[in-house]
């Protein structure tokens, strides 16, 4: 079973995928437009070009997990735009919140590290 822990690395693709890829073409379009390691272990999140589907590419340590979800209605409405380069990034909770069809910059959630002052 796949589980998005908080320490795991999301990496969103800009550009929309042509959905008829499979994991080895997902793993190259890793390398070659994300510029990263498809065997890191990190959460790779691609749009299909009408933006009503999503695929997850992760690796485990023993294989990769391919994961599809297309609504039934509607369209994902948060994509990250080109001016941000090739990839973005999320953190887990951003994450399940597009997976549900949200939008990951709302989620008004603490940051991940915050140094704790002491008081005394």
């Amino acid at each position: 079973m796949i589980q998005i822990t908080p320490q795991m690395r999301v990496l969103v693709a800009v550009e929309a995928i042509d959905f008829r890829r499979g994991i080895d073409g997902l793993a190259r379009v890793c390398r070659e437009s994300l510029g990263a390691d498809p065997f890191s272990g990190a959460v790779f999140v691609f749009r299909s070009k009408r933006g009503t589907a999503i695929k997850l590419l992760v690796y485990d340590g023993q294989g990769f997990w391919l994961c599809h979800k297309r609504l039934s209605q509607g369209r994902f409405g948060w994509w990250p735009s080109r001016a941000d380069a090739a990839g973005a990034s999320l953190r887990a909770h951003e994450l399940q919140v597009l997976l549900s069809g949200g939008d990951p910059s709302y989620t008004n959630a603490a940051p991940v590290w915050r140094p704790i002052a002491i008081t005394g």
